[in-house]
């Protein structure tokens, strides 16, 4: 009985084990507005850990999807163009609510490159009189509401707590276009690289390696479109093609690369790319493990392995 018992427990410890550490793409989509990709957000939960990586339009719905409160996250921002950030009033705002899906009673930590301090204050005077209504009117907690940014401007760890390591480095996201930065988290010896906006980049490679699961941004556009617009050809020179894409894969041979912020570039009178699209250029040179990311995919990563799960919202 007792070795009944022992089994049974080691099971179950080997289960809870093999899930603390999940990655999940709340958004995967980029500026154009439509309901099944929302803009960029990358949730990571280590160690008892909630890192949100970017806020584009619509990352609060999805975190509510998932069971995630909203005002458990800390913030990390890539860059500031606005689909990355645009969702960062209602994180703030609504973590803040005194309800099951915010709750926030602490500052809201804020971590990006230099910038951040100035955004995050001018977000405060821009929201200066709902904070103030929500105080009066609703007795919200004022620490909840206050913002505690921090910014970098360099490669580097920039944040550790309950053996969860966060490093910042810098990527290629085009020449006027800085600063721009990936993340690394490692946890336990396993570890997620998130790549931001970035072309090629040999930092981001050289700060991958090894990395248990690579989450990458990638970009296609219609050719013809391509030929005849020039904006459409500046916006294909900040991304990396599936064809790009695949060679850096093959590069860092992480356990699984996993595509996300799909940038599909088109018209009325010039379809756009899709994701199948992407799949078959990126599977004419790269045969590793590849999933395309659609919102709420998530990913168990695991010692040996990482587990796909289609929806995390499905429980």
């Amino acid at each position: 009985m007792r070795f009944l018992a022992a089994l049974v427990f080691s099971v179950v410890a080997s289960a809870a084990a093999a899930q603390d550490f999940r990655v999940t793409l709340l958004g995967t989509g980029s500026p154009f507005p439509v309901p099944d990709r929302f803009g960029a957000a990358t949730l990571v939960e280590a160690g008892g850990e909630k890192l949100l990586f970017d806020a584009g339009r619509g990352a609060t719905i999805r975190m509510n999807q998932i069971g995630v409160p909203i005002g458990a996250v800390t913030l990390f921002l890539t860059h500031f163009h606005s689909d990355h950030v645009a969702g960062i009033p209602d994180v703030w705002l609504t973590g803040w609510i005194q309800r099951y899906y915010g709750n926030r009673k602490s500052a809201f930590r804020v971590i990006g490159p230099t910038g951040t301090v100035a955004l995050m204050e001018n977000l405060a005077r821009a929201y200066a009189d709902d904070i103030r209504i929500r105080i009066a009117d609703e007795n919200n907690p004022p620490e909840g509401v206050a913002i505690a940014p921090q910014e970098f401007s360099g490669d580097g760890v920039v944040y550790e707590k309950n053996g969860v390591t966060v490093t910042a480095f810098e990527v290629d996201h085009g020449d006027l276009i800085k600063p721009a930065y990936g993340y690394r988290v490692d946890y336990d010896g396993r570890s997620v690289a998130i790549s931001g906006d970035t072309r090629w980049s040999d930092n981001l490679i050289k700060h991958a390696a090894g990395a248990t699961l690579l989450i990458h941004e990638v970009a296609m556009a219609n050719a013809a479109y391509f030929d005849r617009v020039p904006v459409v050809r500046a916006i294909m020179a900040h991304h990396i093609s599936p064809e790009e894409a695949a060679r850096l894969f093959n590069t860092v041979k992480p356990k699984l690369a996993a595509y996300t912020h799909l940038v599909f570039l088109g018209a009325p009178n010039f379809p756009a790319p899709n994701a199948a699209d992407v799949l078959a250029k990126t599977r004419e040179t790269y045969m590793g493990p590849l999933a395309m990311g659609r919102d709420l995919m998530a990913f168990d990563v695991r010692k040996d392995d990482v587990v796909v799960i289609p929806d995390a919202s499905k429980k």
